[in-house]
């Protein structure tokens, strides 16, 4: 007879693990700062000034958009956005 529990013990812990697992959005800790690299426009995009700019925006991750270049449009203020043109230089500097 003791037995018989066991399945439906098993299946109530199951779900309330599964509960119990659900993941918060965390706080973000810090938000991207644009106006922190105004003297990049107009300059170059290497490597590293892009490296250079993510550091100093306090930015988490960067993305170069190129023209045509397909972009999610979701909003991550925690991300630089360095548009630039064909010769690759820095048209526009954004967080989102």
């Amino acid at each position: 007879m003791l037995f018989r529990h066991i399945p439906a013990s098993l299946a109530l812990l199951a779900l309330l693990a599964a509960c119990s697992s659900v993941d918060k959005p965390a706080a973000p800790d810090a938000t991207c700062r644009a106006e922190a690299v105004p003297g990049l426009l107009g300059k170059l995009a290497t490597a590293e000034r892009v490296e250079m700019a993510r550091e100093q925006t306090g930015a988490k991750s960067v993305r170069v958009l190129a023209p045509g270049d397909a972009a999610t449009m979701d909003y991550n203020p925690q991300r630089l956005n360095i548009e630039i043109d064909e010769a690759e230089l820095i048209q526009r500097i954004s967080c989102g």
